[in-house]
């Protein structure tokens, strides 16, 4: 490829990922590394003092604590439990409205979308005002109601897109030879819409385990995750170096789950294409 036909075609996207993603991590890596001032300023000596408080080392009393592991397990906890829920309710959704007539399939999906026509924060706030008279708020298990609320168009529709592609004709195939229909289901089917699966659960896991709106609202101080814990660093701490470094580490785990998805996907090419 050419010089100028790579500008032409890869240069904007190329262009576009280095300002709205590298630089900024970059920028943010840099503040990782530099101190906080008692005046709430970032500034000088270089230091690696944010990095060790975000594995539970604190250079102040040079002693090792947990805290930040507890607020990481119980975001990683709530993240997957709310994962859980959307599947559980997201995955019959998808066959469900995909085995549907063309006209009713459509409406369907049209009330799926339709939350989203509504601001995210007027939407956490209506359910506050429905879990108060049961004395639900804050609670974990009114973050957890908040959460599956939120992300469960974001698992259905990679499913429903998989869903819609499934060949029928395999399970049909499975029966004739003798499997049961869970048997015909879980061999034949199952695996067809595995790409949608894992998609549908790293849109919902992803998002979950950095939010910090929900646990915030509904949750209250019983249930902060480390979305929390990064948004008070750069809010009413004023600690940057130290919200820096906590949000690479929510960035790490990010491109963790889509390594996994890139694994999974590609598996799944190259079997279809063998």
């Amino acid at each position: 490829m050419t010089p100028r036909r790579f500008l032409a075609t890869l240069g904007p996207g190329v262009l576009w990922l280095v300002v709205f993603l590298v630089l900024p991590a970059l920028i943010m890596l840099g503040y990782s590394l530099l101190t906080r001032t008692d005046l709430a300023q970032v500034g000088p000596p270089w230091t690696l003092e944010s990095w060790g408080r975000v594995i539970g080392y604190d250079a102040l009393f040079q002693e090792w604590t947990g805290d930040n592991l507890r607020v990481l397990w119980r975001s990683v906890w709530v993240a997957g439990i709310s994962t859980a829920l959307c599947v559980l309710m997201g995955y019959p959704l998808a066959f469900y409205i995909a085995r549907q007539d063309a006209r009713r399939r459509q409406l369907l999906l049209l009330l799926l979308i339709i939350p989203f026509w509504t601001n995210f924060l007027i939407r956490v706030y209506a359910w506050i005002i429905l879990l108060r008279p049961f004395e639900l708020v804050p609670s974990p298990m009114a973050t957890l109601l908040g959460m599956v609320y939120a992300f469960l168009p974001f698992f259905v529709l990679p499913v429903y897109a998989s869903v819609e592609k499934v060949n029928w004709s395999l399970s049909e195939a499975a029966q004739d030879l003798g499997a049961t229909p869970a048997r015909a289901f879980w061999s034949a089917v199952v695996p067809q819409t595995l790409p949608g699966l894992v998609a549908g659960v790293l849109l919902t896991f992803i998002p979950a385990l950095g939010t910090f709106v929900v646990s915030d609202l509904l949750g209250g101080a019983k249930t902060a995750l480390v979305g929390n814990l990064v948004q008070n660093q750069f809010g009413q701490a004023g600690d940057w170096p130290y919200g820096s470094a906590l949000s690479f580490l929510l960035m790490g785990l990010v491109l963790l789950g889509l390594w996994v998805y890139a694994r999974v996907a590609g598996r799944r090419g190259l079997e279809e294409l063998v």
